[in-house]
């Protein structure tokens, strides 16, 4: 109910782009079915708003057939040439193509060679939509932009991209992250500077290129409303120590503001414990207005607020 960037974002867009439908329990009780028909108003306030607005018990997507795709991980030695010529290249990629990258400690995993573990490099993610030999084409010279250390990339089952979860880890996460306008060398260095003095032992400087399906959404169609954003760059920690809170949140708020570009603008999904202000640039001033009287109508009580909190604006 956030928006959902992930790895088919230019090719489909945001996961609530394709939610057709869904079943709100309301704060008065009630199970509203909602879509376009159907309560159009809460309908708009769950593709963007979070969970303000009620229990969402079922969605009803719009599925695509992604079977075998081009891509997989690709590991290559971090440097803010390679990284800014990364981001040029995905950019100007056919929207077919989405990514992930995170400049991070490699992790001391059996198919990276030994030398490098510990040592900050660039881990990237892609997924190529479409036809599979055009695909291995279009990644082609992201792996000739430095000798790859670990190059997995490919035709694999989609599902493969997404790594399983250790059913014990109880991690915490820090992060901090805004959309910008471009990776180039000098945010890129910016990027690698902070992590060497970060004091985590695995701290991310995570960027998205974003465009395609994305963008061409109108801004009003729904509660998410950066649809022209170009990067979404992110700060991220992820810890057990509790008691280690604060530096970790100080590190990652430091390293965010010394991205100087873009306007400020958040993902809600990315949004950490900031406060209320920083919550309002997750909404430009119109869509913030329209959720808080929707809030009023669904629940002017504010029943829902162990979230990202909206409150309602009555009368």
């Amino acid at each position: 109910t956030g928006g959902g960037i992930g790895y088919l974002v230019r090719k489909y867009g945001l996961t609530i782009d394709n939610l057709l439908a869904a079943k709100v329990v309301t704060a008065d009780g009630q199970l509203r079915y909602v879509d376009a028909e159907n309560h159009p108003d809460l309908f708009w306030a769950i593709r963007g708003g979070g969970g303000n607005f009620g229990v969402v018990t079922h969605f009803k997507f719009r599925l695509y057939d992604v079977g075998t795709i081009a891509g997989g991980m690709l590991i290559l030695p971090a440097s803010a040439k390679v990284m800014a010529a990364f981001a040029n290249l995905a950019e100007s990629a056919p929207e077919e193509l989405s990514t992930i990258v995170y400049n991070m400690p490699a992790p001391p995993m059996p198919f990276v060679p030994e030398k490098y573990h510990g040592k900050i490099v660039t881990l990237a993610m892609l997924a190529y939509t479409g036809d599979v030999e055009e695909g291995l084409r279009v990644i082609a010279p992201f792996r000739d932009l430095a000798e790859p250390i670990v190059d997995m990339t490919g035709p694999m089952p989609y599902p493969e991209l997404y790594w399983p979860d250790d059913p014990d880890a109880r991690p915490v996460y820090a992060v901090r992250s805004k959309f910008i306008d471009r990776v180039d060398e000098r945010t890129a260095q910016i990027m690698l500077d902070r992590l060497h003095v970060s004091t985590a032992a695995n701290p991310i400087a995570e960027f998205r290129v974003l465009g395609g399906a994305m963008a061409r959404v109108s801004p009003e169609a729904t509660a998410f409303a950066h649809r022209s954003s170009r990067v979404m760059a992110s700060f991220i920690v992820q810890y057990e120590n509790r008691e280690e809170a604060a530096i970790h949140n100080t590190w990652v708020s430091d390293s965010l503001s010394a991205l100087d570009q873009g306007n400020g603008a958040v993902y809600v999904n990315f949004v950490g414990n900031e406060g209320q202000a920083r919550l309002h640039d997750a909404y430009p001033a119109a869509t913030w207005e329209r959720l808080a009287a929707i809030k009023a109508k669904y629940d002017p009580t504010n029943l829902f607020h162990r979230n990202h909190n909206i409150k309602p604006i009555i009368g």
